[in-house]
């Protein structure tokens, strides 16, 4: 594991040439893409982060925003001597790599977009991520996100897949409620991303699981119909984390994004 003064970078597989960046969602860490990692082809550099406040990263002391976790996650990747990389984003860590793109366009040769969109909140959702954030800072527990597995999870995965529901709640009940605040927070107040997105001139896949239900198959649908040139790869029989319900779908799409970046 590779530490800066905000994030944790840690090397999930060991290879050479162009890396693959993997950024987790919400409200979990890195460990969410290491069957992923596993399962991608050998030879690849595969490296993933923990936001800030989450898995093993510290907060620091940026206002909450998506745009901070991106700089963050660039600086943590150059700081380990990564000056490009495929970078793919489930969810928030979807949001986390547009703003990359858009930011940090030397860095981001490639993009994955797993499981998430390119919208912003509509007045609801943001409503209810800012209620989530302040009772999570309230109380000081996690105990308003370990309901989550039940959305997140597809309903072939309830069913076929019953550990996963024990494991994504074991993930959840790790994570600090100062992180998990933040993250919310900074969620809530993101920008549209869609013309960054159609702007992007690397390759684009886009994943998502038949079964999601948080960013369903027509929000993967907007991102393609956005991008240049992007692939669609519906995932069946999972939701929303479709990277840990079906890890090597997801690693076979993340493979040939690779190949196809490196060429």
């Amino acid at each position: 594991m590779t530490t800066t003064q905000h994030l944790a970078l840690h090397t999930l597989r060991e290879g050479h040439g162009l890396p693959v960046l993997l950024v987790h969602g919400f409200p979990l860490d890195h460990r969410m893409w290491e069957d992923v990692a596993a399962a991608l082809p050998s030879g690849i550099t595969v490296v993933a982060v923990d936001l800030p406040g989450l898995g093993e990263s510290p907060l620091g002391g940026e206002p909450p925003s998506i745009e901070a976790a991106a700089d963050a996650v660039v600086a943590a990747a150059r700081a380990a001597g990564l000056e490009r990389a495929v970078v793919v984003g489930m969810s928030m860590g979807g949001y986390v790599a547009l703003a990359a793109a858009e930011r940090h366009p030397g860095f981001v040769v490639a993009l994955g977009l797993v499981d998430t969109k390119s919208t912003a909140d509509d007045d609801t959702a943001r409503a209810n991520r800012l209620r989530i954030a302040a009772a999570v800072s309230e109380s000081r527990t996690v105990d308003a996100v370990l309901g989550m597995p039940g959305a997140l999870l597809g309903a072939t995965s309830k069913i076929a897949r019953r550990g996963l529901t024990a494991r994504l709640e074991e993930w959840i009940r790790s994570q600090r409620p100062d992180g998990v605040a933040w993250a919310q927070r900074a969620m809530a107040a993101r920008p549209d991303r869609t013309e960054v997105l159609a702007r992007f001139a690397g390759p684009v896949s886009v994943v998502v699981g038949e079964e999601d239900t948080l960013t369903p198959v027509e929000a993967a649908e907007h991102l393609v119909a956005a991008a240049r040139g992007a692939t669609l790869v519906v995932v069946p029989a999972a939701g929303h984390m479709s990277a840990v319900e079906d890890a090597p779908a997801v690693a076979n799409a993340i493979g040939d994004l690779w190949a196809v970046a490196r060429d």
